[in-house]
């Protein structure tokens, strides 16, 4: 498998990290099930998927539409002819370019990288004529990197009340943010509390059946464990679960 991983390994892993979750969230006064464990699947086999899958993760982050769309099929097989009762739910965590919402908006469950009104306007007439409502984060770019996407904090109130006041078929859960990658987590917690607050302010303010906060969307491998400490309740985490990515 890549990286060398072995399927107990995974197990393990997929343990591991369910064990750092439940950690981070006794310290914060939580408990461990508030938080939903997303494996970001991208660049792995789908084998080393089902071994996810059977290890009891179900949610699964893509960062770009063609893996989506190459292992749907592949693991709605799998979890067809699993023993056990297994609904996976797709997520796309990546950017994601009009062109191409087409392509999943019947595939997953939700988007996280919600940054315009246009992209929301498109995954509106798309969903539109399947009859559906997508759910959606609004991505929010804490530290105001140029190489991330994302909309600043201060625009998101702007944001979601465009969407709104546009999008009859787009239902806005929370939001994601992806903070600076660091080599001590405590150096970005700051911008993990920042997105929580500005995660509780929203909520209340905006109240509607369009608008739904559930889900604060923040840390991956490296950091998780301060994002759950901060309130983050949806971890993405991949390298933790599946070791390091061979790119060929």
């Amino acid at each position: 498998m890549n990286g060398g991983t072995t399927e107990k390994s995974i197990a393990e892993n997929v343990a591991a990290v369910r064990e750092r979750i439940a950690a981070a969230a006794n310290r914060a006064g939580r408990k461990a099930d508030e938080v939903t464990l997303v494996a970001v699947s991208k660049t792995r086999m789908p084998g080393e998927i089902e071994t996810a899958v059977e290890a009891g993760v179900l949610d699964l982050g893509e960062n770009k539409v063609q893996e989506i769309r190459s292992k749907y099929d592949i693991l709605r097989v799998f979890t067809e002819n699993s023993a056990k009762n297994r609904n996976i739910k797709w997520h796309m965590i990546g950017h994601l370019q009009r062109n191409k919402v087409k392509y999943i908006v019947d595939k997953v469950s939700l988007i996280h990288s919600v940054d315009s009104l246009r992209l929301a306007e498109e995954i509106d007439c798309r969903i539109d004529s399947l009859g559906g409502t997508m759910d959606v984060l609004l991505q929010v770019n804490a530290a105001a990197e140029e190489s991330k996407s994302g909309v600043a904090p201060g625009e998101v109130k702007q944001l979601v009340s465009a969407i709104l006041g546009t999008c009859e078929n787009v239902r806005i859960r929370g939001l994601m943010t992806i903070v600076p990658t660091a080599n001590d987590p405590e150096d970005v917690r700051r911008y993990f509390s920042e997105i929580k607050s500005l995660y509780d302010e929203v909520g209340h303010e905006y109240r509607c059946e369009k608008l739904d906060f559930t889900w604060l969307s923040m840390g991956m491998t490296h950091d998780f464990e301060v994002a759950v400490e901060e309130g983050a309740n949806m971890v993405r985490v991949g390298t933790g679960i599946f070791g390091s990515r061979v790119y060929v």
